[in-house]
């Protein structure tokens, strides 16, 4: 086995392992690495040798940070969007596999799950959450939307924090995780080797993560829950920004703190975004994955994403010029497009 290789996949005792294997780029996901662990967990699904998937990321920063976003966007802008619609094709095939995996699937992060991470790791029976634990979806801030199954998962978690953690893109560190059911055990950093060897020696796996677990703490986000459910459940963006800036208003500096933050979001995403939120609930996980495939094949025609990555990852400036710039130059029926059928490009999950 090629130990530089992006991903490393290897039966070990009874475990199926996979490690993320770009620490420097914090594992970011590439079409290579995500081929791998489908051919893997493919192969994996009837071996009874394995009785069990164990994923990990190398280094100590990073989980999975999400979808190589720079290298993307590069495609779409020398007109290989196709190149980077491949890659967007195979990664919500893959969600959908781990989502229905027939054998224990767990993740050990300690460190920044966000995007593409979220998507290989939330889907799964299992999700431990180490002391480093970081999780964010903030896509709206690049031009992108909440993908990878957030269609889904986000409006199944408790009250309006789907629609916050959706429209903010702000971080949930460990407790709060574990209280919103984004992470399933916490565990201290310093025992994930040892969790890990206990996973691969075979060892029933709820007993080893019992064990293991520790108590998180209390959760920051309660104290602001009942803030939270009241101002995301209004009828649109706009109504959600009336209702933070009458809290603010009222003394409320978290309120205060989330309108700032959504008003440098991409008018375009945020409106995307809360469309998903609205619907996903309705939708079962594969019609939320062919909804993604739909929203992302529109996203790549636009500008606000290439606009986003510019200003984020490569130049820097952290001043994006958005297209339309405000909320009250959103087209609704521009936003309906984005939901529309592909016809014969729809997304086909196997």
């Amino acid at each position: 086995m090629d130990e530089n290789a992006e991903i490393l996949c290897e039966k070990r005792g009874q475990a199926g392992l996979i490690t993320l294997n770009r620490p420097r780029a914090l594992n970011a996901l590439t079409l290579g690495m995500v081929r791998e662990m489908r051919r893997a967990l493919d192969a994996w699904a009837t071996d009874p040798a394995v009785t069990r998937i164990v994923v990990t990321g190398a280094g100590e920063k990073a989980f999975c940070a999400g979808g190589d976003i720079r290298r993307l966007s590069e495609f779409g802008r020398v007109g290989e969007k196709e190149e980077a619609l491949a890659f967007w094709r195979e990664e919500y095939q893959l969600n959908a596999l781990i989502k229905r995996y027939p054998k224990p699937y767990i993740s050990l992060i300690d460190g920044i799950v966000m995007g593409g991470g979220v998507g290989i790791s939330l889907h799964g029976s299992y999700r431990v959450a180490g002391e480093r634990y970081l999780f964010a979806m903030p896509e709206v801030g690049i031009g992108f939307f909440p993908d990878v199954g957030a269609t889904y998962a986000l409006p199944r978690l408790p009250g309006r924090m789907g629609m916050y953690i959706a429209l903010t893109g702000d971080r949930i560190r460990r407790a709060d995780a574990m209280m919103l059911g984004l992470a399933t055990h916490a565990v201290e950093s310093g025992q994930i080797d040892a969790l890990r060897e206990a996973l691969i020696a075979g060892e029933p796996v709820d007993a080893a993560l019992s064990k293991a677990s520790v108590d998180p703490g209390p959760a920051p986000l309660s104290v602001h829950e009942s803030l939270i459910d009241s101002c995301f459940s209004a009828e649109s963006v706009p109504a959600i920004l009336q209702r933070l800036d009458k809290a603010a208003a009222e003394g409320s500096e978290f309120a205060a703190g989330l309108a700032a933050t959504m008003r440098t979001k991409s008018p375009t995403s945020l409106s995307i975004a809360f469309e998903q939120v609205r619907r996903g609930g309705a939708l079962d996980f594969e019609g939320a994955m062919k909804t993604e495939f739909r929203i992302v094949s529109r996203i790549a025609e636009g500008h606000d994403f290439y606009e986003g990555v510019r200003a984020t990852l490569v130049d820097k400036d952290g001043k994006p010029h958005w297209q339309p710039a405000t909320l009250d130059a959103v087209d609704k029926a521009a936003i309906e497009g984005y939901f529309a059928s592909l016809g014969v490009h729809e997304l086909e999950i196997s």
